[in-house]
């Protein structure tokens, strides 16, 4: 496969594309997206963006040529037209039919194929995390701004109307100066087991699959879902339900760097199976200069509400304290008898803002844009390295680097496999 892209460079040097071709789309026309990895949240890409009446999904692509044309018969069942099938996801860059993609493949192709989409002149909806580590979501940031696109991550408590309200009350001091924000995902993850290596079926492509990250044997126990418990692929759970929450933590909270001071520990202590990450893990990252702190949690299995919440986020303060549930949900509570506050529960729609932002060109419209991309996933990150090493680490948010450890540095990003490689100049 050709490591060079093949799409077209315009004379300034930004890529050209089917949006800046017709420099602006008229309101009849509708913006064709292809959907790239339909196994599992991309199912909710292709119906999310088939309910906006301005956009259509035209491209289908996976490496699993058996999971792309059972979504394609699907499609069509469901819509009454075909859908192109595709399994290289370059061939969606590539194409002059194609305006935007989503991206719902594992995590570590997530920052590649939006630096790859960018540089085609595609916008870009970009599933949680962001990036597969720190550095590849710096430089997602990079190709974002220097293509002037509109990149859009998957983080829908972001459009909830109610969580909105909610930060909006905690600026303005609902429950006083707000000190501390917590994270949690207690999810049902049961054991995985043990499977040797086999051989990949005729109708996946793996070393597509496989992309940037470095190649190990074909086995089931990765291929499809379970690879989010593999450090090769995945980033645990943190790194996977938990980037809806690292981000609600860091809005919430009000701040807009990554921590100086990290810790994290847990362990597995449930099953003897093949995941590598944590079962439970906790996490601590603190903002000396501005008197903050996020602690993170995950729990698999059996395990407690907190808050009334099992996947969300709670935040404290100076007057009383606030719980967010799930995606689209709020409550608060004041002072030492926890008197009931403000509340509210009201959701929204991710890919119409993603939508109305395209149109309009204009990042400032975007409810999750790119940067929230790579903090949130970065956060997690942060974590991982510092569980991985088994230390607190001390961290430079303005250089994106450890403070004099160079093992942890090391762990920043990843050795890439050719021709899949992030560049270093985007």
């Amino acid at each position: 496969m050709n490591s060079r892209r093949t799409f077209l460079i315009g004379a300034g040097g930004a890529a050209a594309s089917h949006l800046s071709a017709q420099k602006a789309l008229s309101a009849n026309d509708r913006i064709r997206i292809a959907v790239l990895g339909v196994n599992g949240r991309g199912r909710d890409h292709i119906g999310g963006i088939m309910k906006q009446p301005d956009a259509e999904v035209a491209m289908i692509c996976d490496p699993d040529l058996k999971v792309a044309r059972k979504r394609a018969e699907e499609f069509q069942e469901r819509y009454g037209k075909k859908v192109a099938v595709e399994q290289d996801l370059r061939r969606a860059f590539d194409s002059k039919e194609i305006d935007a993609v989503t991206i719902a493949t594992p995590n570590h192709w997530h920052s590649l194929a939006a630096i790859w989409a960018c540089q085609a002149g595609k916008d870009v909806y970009v599933e949680k995390p962001g990036s597969h580590n720190v550095w590849e979501g710096r430089k997602m940031v990079e190709a974002a701004h220097k293509y002037k696109r509109i990149v859009q991550h998957g983080v829908q408590l972001r459009s909830s109307e109610a969580l909105q309200e909610a930060v909006s009350l905690l600026r303005k001091g609902v429950i006083g100066n707000v000190y501390m924000s917590r994270g949690l995902v207690f999810r049902w993850r049961p054991s995985i087991g043990r499977k040797a290596p086999d051989k990949a079926p005729d109708y996946l492509n793996y070393d597509l699959w496989t992309g940037p990250a470095q190649m190990e044997p074909f086995s089931q126990r990765i291929v499809h879902y379970n690879w989010h418990w593999t450090w090769n692929y995945g980033n645990g759970d943190v790194g996977n339900q938990g980037i809806h929450e690292t981000d609600m933590c860091m809005w919430g909270l009000g701040v807009d760097t990554l921590p100086r001071k990290v810790t994290s520990m847990g362990g597995k202590f449930l099953f003897d199976d093949d995941k590598q990450t944590p079962e439970v893990q906790t996490s601590l990252y603190h903002y000396p200069d501005q008197k903050k702190l996020i602690q993170f949690e995950v729990r698999h299995w059996c395990t407690n509400e907190e808050g009334g919440a099992s996947v969300g986020n709670l935040f404290y303060g100076s007057e009383g304290y606030m719980v967010v549930k799930g995606y689209d949900t709020f409550e608060v509570y004041l002072g030492q008898k926890r008197e009931k506050g403000p509340s509210k529960r009201g959701g929204g729609d991710h890919y119409a803002n993603w939508i109305k932002a395209i149109r309009a060109r204009d990042t400032k419209l975007q409810n999750g844009p790119v940067e929230t991309a790579h903090l949130s996933s970065a956060l997690a990150h942060l974590g991982n390295i510092s569980y991985r090493l088994g230390r607190q680490l001390e961290f430079d948010p303005e250089k994106e680097r450890f403070v004099g450890d160079k093992e942890a540095d090391g762990m920043l990003k990843r050795d890439y496999r050719k021709p899949y490689a992030v560049p270093e100049k985007v």
